[in-house]
C-alpha cells in the first residue's frame, strides 16, 4: 500500500456528489489503461472521501445512491476508471519521461528502415518523435501511444514493424549448451539435430533485434556460427 505522503487524489463527480480516493499515482494510471493490478496495493487508504484534503468521508448513503454499494474496492475501481487522477507536475513530469522511454523502445525493438532493413537506433526515433513534436499522453497506454508516435513519425523517417526469421547453424561444440537460449531469443520456427552433432534451427525475432541477436549467436558459439536473413 502506498504511503499517504506519495499519494494522490482520484476524484469522479457522480449523483451531484464528489467521491474520492487517495492512490498512488503510476498504479492508479497503469490499472486505468488496463493493467490487472491489486488495487488494495494501489490504495493509500482503504476509504472514500467527499473531501480527502479534509478526511471527510463519504456518507454510506451516499455511495449506495452513487454505487450501489459501500465496497471501497468496487468503488474505487469505477472512480479510477471513470474519474479524474490528479498528477503534481513532478509527478506527470516523471510518468511522461518514463512512458517516452517505453514508447521508444517497443518501437526501436520491432520495427526497421524499410529501405534498408535495419533497424533504426532509438536516437533517431527520438529525434523524428521530437521532430513531429509529439507528446506523450500520461492517461493513455504504452501500447497506444507506440501507434500514435508510429503515425506521427512515419512522414519523418521510413519505418514499419516487422519480424525476420533468421537461420543459424551451431557448431557441434557449442551446439548442446547455447541452442536453447538461442532457441528462445525469439520465436522457434522449425530445428533440427544433424549427424555431427551442430544444431540448425530458425528463429522469428522482431526486426529492431537482429543486431542483440546475431551478438547472442556469436557470444555462445566465439564467432564460429552461421547465420542467414531469410526472405519471408
Amino acid at each position: 500500500m502506498v504511503t499517504l505522503e506519495e499519494a494522490v487524489t482520484a476524484r469522479l463527480k457522480t449523483h451531484g456528489t464528489v467521491f474520492e480516493v487517495l492512490v498512488d499515482p503510476e498504479g492508479a494510471l497503469a490499472y486505468r489503461q488496463g493493467d490487472d493490478l491489486d488495487l488494495e496495493k494501489i490504495l493509500a487508504a482503504e476509504d472514500v472521501f467527499e473531501n480527502a484534503g479534509r478526511g471527510d468521508r463519504s456518507s454510506e448513503e451516499d455511495l449506495l445512491r452513487a454505487f450501489e454499494t459501500t465496497d471501497v474496492l468496487t468503488i474505487a475501481a469505477k472512480i479510477l476508471k471513470k474519474g479524474e487522477i490528479q498528477l503534481t507536475a513532478d509527478q506527470r513530469k516523471k510518468i511522461i519521461e518514463n512512458k517516452r522511454r517505453q514508447v521508444v523502445h517497443v518501437i526501436a525493438t520491432n520495427a526497421i528502415n524499410p529501405q534498408t532493413g535495419t533497424p533504426h537506433p532509438p536516437a533517431r526515433i527520438e529525434r523524428a518523435m521530437e521532430e513531429a513534436h509529439f507528446n506523450v499522453d500520461p492517461t493513455k497506454s504504452v501500447e497506444e501511444m507506440v501507434n500514435l508516435a508510429m503515425k506521427a513519425i512515419r512522414p519523418i523517417i521510413p519505418i514499419r514493424f516487422e519480424e525476420v526469421d533468421v537461420a543459424v547453424k551451431i557448431p557441434p561444440a557449442y551446439a548442446p549448451k547455447a541452442y536453447g537460449e538461442i532457441a528462445s531469443f525469439g520465436k522457434l520456427q522449425r530445428e533440427q539435430w544433424q549427424n555431427d552433432g551442430s544444431w540448425i534451427g530458425v528463429v522469428r525475432l522482431p526486426a529492431g533485434l537482429q543486431n542483440e541477436f546475431y551478438g547472442l549467436v556469436n557470444r555462445l558459439s566465439k564467432g564460429d556460427a552461421e547465420t542467414k536473413l531469410l526472405k519471408r
